[in-house]
């Protein structure tokens, strides 16, 4: 699979395996010792800007997706406001990733912050299995419902986002068998698709984050991510009824913020519809705004069978996800006794962590926060898009909602593996935050940025470059 991802994406597999480590954040190549030239490791320490204490973390903490025994101090954050983050040392950051993805409303909301407090005052939470509910959890599936583009739907509700695929993929494959058709197994998803690293998710992801787990989750495929004619071909070469479900993200994130092609969208729907396969949208990124809708995919005026959805529900104040049904996936659970979905977390529908999410879609709904992506894409995509008259950037992608890739010239990245790693973290040194990809960096601002900051975080960006240039190339 990783030599197919290198293919599509022009990639080479040195690229590629350098990016995948980097891709944890603080941990970077210079910290894992790459010196970028020969292909050659050396072993020094590094720092960067921000709680720079020339010991390593002692701390128990197992950093997710990172190298521990490479490690080096780790930068400390101490409090944020608005697009701004300050570390323990005073410096400054402008969130320009929303975090992982998740910050729309921005920091420091004391909205939120109220309604988690009188929340707690209340009631933590009280479980909601069997016949049991609370408040704020109802409050919010009904709520969902009414947003989603699908009519009498259905809410589930998870603690995030990889929970939400691992319902979500659970759910259409017991849809098929309580139908009558238990032979319907294969989930299909997309080359640079990333699901979460649940057993499910880590079974259909399309990079390379599998290496070494063994076999989770058998009957899974992968089909090029900008296809219809290939899903399509997938699925007779599979047999549709051997098909239980279609996982697409509306807009590609971690895997690159790939905007799908004109109609591709509306074409992989209809497919699916076609073959009784169940289209299940990843909306856990697009959601709550980033493409500037509620849901991402009502910028393409389709309707799936299932949206899984987690982050921006909250803006990251509390973990929370869930999994929004059609009508058609829920009725056969709620039509008669006797079929159970057999599924849950312990905290899901924690009524703390649903009011925090109440709050939050009221701070969405002020002055129409949701929709504001849409209206300012244009304006964010050309700013970003100045930078291509910088040597070594090849492309801006993206151009939907609150989302881009800055993309690094690939003769530059062929020459230079670890120049997309320099690159993030130049920008951090300008106090830019960003997400590393293997060929530039992901920007996804909070919603709320004003074009004030915007400008501030292209200078950045601009300034971050010229400080990876290669001085003899100045």
């Amino acid at each position: 699979m990783l030599t197919a991802i290198v293919q599509r994406m022009g990639a080479d597999s040195r690229t590629w395996r350098w990016w995948y480590l980097a891709s944890c954040g603080w941990l970077s190549l210079r910290r894992f010792g790459w010196n970028g030239e020969n292909g050659g490791m050396t072993v020094r320490p590094t720092q960067t800007s921000g709680s720079q204490g020339s010991e390593r973390s002692t701390s128990a903490l197992w950093h997710p997706f990172s190298d521990m025994g490479s490690r080096s101090a780790p930068i400390e954050m101490a409090r944020g406001e608005g697009v701004w983050l300050w570390d323990t040392d005073g410096n400054r950051y402008l969130d320009g990733s929303s975090s992982l993805w998740y910050a729309n409303v921005g920091h420091g909301r004391p909205e939120i912050a109220r309604a988690i407090s009188d929340q707690l005052a209340r009631l933590e939470t009280f479980h909601i299995f069997g016949d049991f509910i609370n408040r704020p959890a109802t409050e919010l599936a009904d709520r969902l419902a009414s947003l989603a583009p699908m009519p009498d739907a259905k809410v589930f509700l998870t603690s995030g986002g990889g929970d939400s695929i691992e319902a979500a993929v659970k759910l259409a494959r017991l849809h098929h068998a309580v139908r009558g058709e238990p032979s319907r197994q294969f989930v299909i998803s997309r080359v640079q698709g990333y699901h979460g690293t649940h057993g499910i998710g880590t079974s259909i992801l399309g990079m390379p984050f599998t290496e070494g787990f063994g076999e989770l989750v058998h009957d899974t495929a992968r089909v090029p991510w900008d296809s219809a004619e290939a899903l399509e071909a997938e699925i007779t070469r599979l047999g549709s009824d051997r098909v239980a479900a279609f996982v697409f993200e509306p807009v590609i994130g971690s895997g690159g913020v790939l905007v799908p092609p004109e109609g591709y969208l509306e074409d992989v729907i209809r497919i699916c519809r076609a073959h009784g396969v169940l289209a299940i949208a990843d909306a856990v990124i697009c959601g709550f705004g980033r493409l500037g809708s509620w849901f991402g995919v009502e910028r393409w005026d389709i309707e799936p069978d299932m949206i899984a959805f987690a982050k921006g529900v909250t803006s990251g104040y509390l973990p929370l996800g869930g999994v929004i049904a059609s009508a058609e996936v829920a009725e056969p659970f709620f039509a008669e006794p006797g079929r159970m979905f057999a599924h849950g977390a312990t905290y899901c529908g924690h009524a703390t962590c649903c009011a925090a999410a109440l709050a939050n879609i009221g701070l969405l709904e002020q002055a129409d926060l949701v929709h504001r992506a849409a209206l300012i894409e244009r304006e964010f995509h050309e700013r970003l898009s100045s930078l291509t008259s910088h040597s070594l950037v090849r492309t801006v992608r993206g151009g939907v909602g609150l989302m881009a890739a800055v993309v690094l010239e690939s003769q530059s990245l062929g020459e230079r593996s670890a120049l997309a790693t320099d690159f993030w973290l130049a920008a951090r040194r300008q106090g830019v935050l960003t997400r590393s990809l293997f060929d530039g960096v992901a920007v996804a601002p909070p919603l709320i940025i004003d074009e004030e900051q915007q400008d501030m975080l292209v200078a950045s960006l601009r300034a971050a470059l010229d400080d990876v240039v290669p001085v003899d190339a100045r």
